[in-house]
């Protein structure tokens, strides 16, 4: 049997945020029919398609836009470095900068309300605002970057995250032996915190996604952002109720668990786009 002959398209998507905005585009793409494979990387915002037939890269574009972001052809020799300035005007790149400013202030306030409060979940959960505001720093400084030299911060980054999220989990197993019980109320308080300083970087962000994606990937976002604020709220009210570390012992261990895939889809990546640089 004759091997099916594929063709690779490659295409620039700006407006993700995270690596499961990545992995949701790879799942509503890789769904496509004629589809081979699919990699979309967050260290470049680069998306790689290998299809039966390049009549499919219609479809493929519908389909990442129905999503919120906005996708760009790169024809063949196409420099893959983004042209300066590209989507982000003197008022976006102000508000790029609040929200890195929002997300790695407020991470090194909830680690610090974690250690005194002595909870884990506050903990893992500082590492998702330390994790966004990287990532939004990162985008910052890599525009107008080749596609090697952001691929190689990308990896660093990937690494740097990946030893915070097994700092907690290491973290997280010591307090199973020790088990010593958080202040419920501290956790309560700094989690509700937490969402407020999502969603004041959502409003931030929101009336410059226009040129970049549309509101509902910021939404998006700030939603699987705010469910692990809540679920920090909820582990308090649970610590209170059954005066047991164990509820938040369980939502540290999620949220780490979480932040690890993050962070190793990022090191992947950039591993993968170091590869094809080269």
């Amino acid at each position: 049997m004759t091997a099916a002959k594929s063709e690779t398209l490659q295409y620039r998507v700006t407006g993700m945020d995270c690596s499961s905005c990545a992995e949701k585009i790879q799942a509503a793409v890789g769904r496509l029919e004629g589809v081979q494979d699919v990699r979309v990387s967050i260290a470049s915002g680069r998306m790689t398609l290998k299809v039966a037939d390049a009549r499919v890269g219609p479809s493929a574009e519908a389909a990442a836009t129905a999503l919120g972001y906005r996708v760009e052809r790169l024809t063949t020799g196409q420099d893959e470095t983004p042209p300066a300035g590209t989507h982000l005007s003197a008022a976006y790149r102000r508000a790029l900068w609040m929200v890195v400013l929002i997300n790695l202030g407020y991470g090194v306030v909830e680690i610090g309300a974690g250690f005194v409060a002595g909870s884990q979940a506050l903990k893992a959960d500082a590492l998702d605002f330390v994790g966004d505001g990287l990532i939004s720093f990162l985008g910052l400084l890599a525009i107008g970057w080749s596609l090697a030299w952001r691929a190689r911060s990308a990896l660093l980054q990937g690494v740097f995250l990946a030893l915070l999220g097994l700092g907690v989990l290491l973290n997280t197993g010591y307090r199973v032996l020790v088990l010593n019980q958080p202040e419920a109320e501290l956790m309560g308080v700094f989690g509700a915190l937490a969402l407020v300083a999502n969603v004041a970087a959502a409003v931030v962000l929101l009336p410059h996604r226009a040129g970049d994606a549309n509101a509902r990937a910021v939404w998006l976002f700030s939603r699987n952002d705010a469910l692990g604020n809540l679920a920090v709220v909820v582990a308090a009210g649970l610590v209170y109720l059954t005066r047991s570390p164990w509820p938040d012992l369980g939502v540290a261990v999620i949220i780490a668990g979480l932040f690890l895939h993050s962070a190793w889809s990022i090191i992947r990546d950039a591993r993968a786009d170091l590869r094809s640089a080269i």
